[in-house]
């Protein structure tokens, strides 16, 4: 069985056994490509996934904030070792965080202590059930609210002391953008990074949108807590043990306003967008090379509510290679309501793989699996 064979037997088994709707890869190897689906993009209508859709990226747009303040580094417009006080004074001066001591760099990095933002009940009342998800899915966030939710919570280190994956960190980023450049974050973020790599297909998500154009896959979500359940009482400890009961009907979530993501993931791409992107961060081709180090200076994720087997650099990630056999792979990915994307390849940029389903993160498998399946490397195994 050849590698194309074996991915779209994940692809079938992603459907099958762990209950996507519809799920698309793309890999490019040198002159190879090859495009696999299995499922549908329309539960409804029965009509299947197919190349060229756009949809959410999830927490992938982490890695275009970095690379935008990266980019923003190697114009001088700031240092990462930047106390955030230096951009946005006194954001961080409350609720036991310190401004002076916590750097772009941490909230890049995800180890500046902020707490996990997603557990904020500004977030979790709204969105924790289904009926919450009805009544709230069209709310707008303003750049000032959430970075009020950012630190609503107290830390849960001290800067630079552990890995906390933490969405505030990156609103701040993206507050940082803004404040330095005086444009919008959206505007930096097609200046430095979506317009130098022609991603013609890819934007960063208006404050107001709530679809996509065609073609798109629907959406569909099983990420609510149980009835009765307390969003307030989730830890990174307990939140399996309160989900929902598995075989409940999906939710369709495709329409649902997403400026909640903000500079922490509100990216909409297509598969082959994606594969640019990612090989140009890895390869070192977008940023300059000091830039491109920092980027992939990574910490251990150990012990972190996070992906097992890797290090976090900016916005980016890479496995461990006592987890891989010691092949070298680095990636982006991430997960909102009715959508998973996750891209990994080698660090020449010359072999990758993408892939998307129409629900949310479920489990790593269907993931290790495929990279399994493309690279001939069983992650952990």
């Amino acid at each position: 069985m050849n590698a194309n064979e074996k991915i779209q037997t994940v692809l079938d088994r992603s459907v099958a056994e762990y209950g996507v709707p519809g799920i698309v890869a793309e890999v490019r190897e040198g002159d190879r490509t090859w495009f696999g689906t299995a499922g549908v993009s329309d539960t409804e209508t029965g009509a299947p996934r197919r190349a060229g859709e756009f949809f959410h990226t999830g927490s992938s747009g982490k890695a275009f904030t970095a690379a935008t303040l990266l980019g923003l580094a190697a114009e001088g417009r700031l240092s990462l070792d930047d106390a955030v006080n230096r951009h946005l004074p006194g954001v961080l001066d409350v609720n036991g965080y310190d401004g002076e001591a916590i750097t772009v760099r941490h909230l890049l990095g995800n180890t500046g202590g902020l707490f996990p933002t997603g557990l904020a009940p500004e977030v979790s009342y709204r969105y924790a059930t289904r009926s919450g998800m009805d009544r709230h899915r069209f709310d707008t966030f303003t750049t000032e609210e959430l970075l009020r939710v950012a630190v609503s919570q107290p830390p849960v280190g001290a800067p630079g002391e552990r890995f906390c994956y933490a969405n505030g960190g990156f609103y701040l980023a993206g507050a940082i953008i803004e404040a330095i450049t005086g444009r919008t974050y959206a505007e930096e973020v097609e200046r430095l990074v979506i317009g130098p790599l022609g991603l013609t297909h890819t934007w960063v998500r208006g404050v107001k949108e709530t679809g996509y154009p065609e073609p798109h896959p629907r959406g569909y979500s099983h990420q609510f807590l149980k009835d009765g359940a307390d969003p307030g009482a989730v830890t990174p400890e307990n939140w399996q043990s309160l989900m929902e009961e598995p075989g409940l009907p999906a939710l369709d979530v495709t329409e649902l306003n997403s400026s909640l993501g903000y500079a922490a993931g509100n990216v909409v791409s297509t598969t082959g967008d994606m594969i640019r992107f990612l090989n140009a961060i890895v390869s070192g081709e977008l940023l300059p090379a000091e830039q491109h180090r920092q980027m992939w200076t990574t910490v251990s994720t150990d012990g972190a509510f996070w992906m097992p087997h890797t290090r976090y650099g900016l916005g980016v990630f890479e496995f461990v290679p006592e987890a891989t056999g010691g092949r070298e792979l680095r990636g982006i990915g991430g997960s909102f309501w009715g959508t998973y994307f996750f891209a990994v390849g080698t660090p020449d940029g010359r072999h990758t793989i993408a892939a998307h389903t129409n629900t949310e993160w479920k489990s790593w498998d269907p993931m290790f699996q495929l990279i399994e399946a493309e690279f001939g490397v069983a992650i952990g195994g």
